[in-house]
């Protein structure tokens, strides 16, 4: 993308006048794969990659939106009494209008112009992105003001029940309220949270493996099934249990002849992940970055073993990942079945780190992996467009 300067021209040149312009991160998960639909407890961090939305108001009751990443555009009225989705990317605009207005917010009719440099179908939420920064537009552009809970809950409803990816909440939360140089510890039942100091001595490397398999959505939802299914059978030996949340390792191993084989994998994944994601958000606090990676890499075995969401490519990133001294832990991040990997690697060998594992994926795959060093961002807001963040 040119740049936020350079959408507002082109928002000029488009639909006239004079933006406003907003920006909400992607986000990369450090620990935390699926446990989030499950009430449990979840580790990203929000990235400098973002959209961006240039907006402003019109007097009818009616939203133009334009993505300049993928050269096409919607027109929607917001009194629509039943909006339909058009199953493509215009969903997760659309959707999170209607489900404002449903919350109680009349919205002003605006024009919006959204480009991003968040890579699609990575894994690190371009959706939530799209959803949280076209979310904060509507809501200032029409003078509400903005609580950042019921922005990230409204923008779930729209990806649940307008898109149809039962996903949790943690996507939008994050890129509501993080911070730079910080993760998000994030209980997802209560929503309570808290951010957690990423040491300087590290970076986190995100590494995309250009590839993404298309059984992801069926089978993510599958997924989210295969764990109601564990709790439902549960409930006859531990009655006060809502969802896996509430089940322990000592709980699951005794009551695990209720449970198919299948589905006893799928339940030890998350309610491991939970204990992980704990243990691994005191080990940020502490500072204790080796025990972090180790924790990672364990994460990643329980994927690929128990719930079965990697996939060649994923398992090939990781390994390399394994073997380059400095790396301190590496783990397949998002949904599965293809998109990134992210690594906790220490600042002094993030170059060797780099050339090392496009190299031997080059080798094994004939795939050039593009490989993104980061740092953790901010959550959504307007920026001024001369403001030294908009130059980013």
């Amino acid at each position: 993308m040119g740049g936020p300067a350079e959408l507002r021209e082109k928002f000029r040149e488009e639909f006239g006048g004079e933006p406003r312009l907003y920006r909400a991160p992607g986000r990369v998960n450090l620990i935390g794969e699926h446990t989030d639909y499950n009430d449990g407890f979840v580790l990203p961090a929000a990235l400098e990659l973002r959209t961006w939305v240039a907006a402003a108001a019109r007097p009818d009751r009616r939203l133009r939106i334009r993505s300049l990443r993928v050269g096409s555009g919607v027109e929607f009225g917001l009194d629509d009494p039943a909006p339909a989705p058009r199953r493509d990317w215009s969903d997760y605009a659309h959707g999170v209008a209607v489900m404002l207005q449903r919350a109680g917010h009349r919205l002003a009719g605006a024009n919006l112009l959204i480009d991003s440099d968040v890579p699609i179908g990575a894994g690190l939420s371009s959706s939530a992105a799209l959803e949280v920064s076209t979310g904060y537009a509507l809501l200032d552009l029409s003078g509400v003001a903005v609580d950042r809970t019921e922005l990230a809950l409204c923008c779930q409803r729209a990806e649940n029940q307008f898109v149809g990816m039962r996903c949790g909440v943690m996507d939008q939360f994050v890129s509501c309220y993080g911070a730079a140089a910080h993760a998000l510890l994030l209980d997802c039942r209560s929503l309570a949270f808290r951010l957690v100091p990423i040491a300087p001595s590290v970076r986190l490397v995100i590494c995309n493996s250009m590839v993404h398999h298309a059984l992801a959505a069926s089978e993510y939802n599958l997924r989210r099934a295969e764990c109601e299914r564990g709790v439902a059978l549960l409930k006859s030996a531990l009655p006060a249990i809502r969802a896996l949340r509430d089940v322990d390792i000592a709980e699951l191993t005794a009551h695990a002849a209720l449970l198919p084989e299948l589905t006893l994998r799928r339940c030890r994944h998350i309610v491991t992940e939970n204990e992980r994601v704990l243990r691994a958000g005191a080990a940020l606090d502490a500072g204790r970055v080796e025990e972090f990676g180790r924790l990672m890499n364990e994460s990643h075995v329980s994927m690929r073993d128990d719930y079965e969401i990697s996939c060649r490519e994923l398992d090939i990133l990781v390994e390399l990942a394994w073997r380059v001294e400095g790396a301190l832990g590496s783990r397949m991040t998002g949904g599965g079945f293809g998109g990134c990997t992210v690594s906790m690697v220490r600042a002094d060998a993030v170059e060797r780190f780099r050339a090392s594992v496009a190299a031997g994926y080059a080798a094994a795959t004939g795939i050039a992996p593009d490989i993104l060093i980061c740092s953790p961002g901010d959550g959504v807001g307007a920026v001024a467009v001369d403001a030294p963040d908009a130059r980013r």
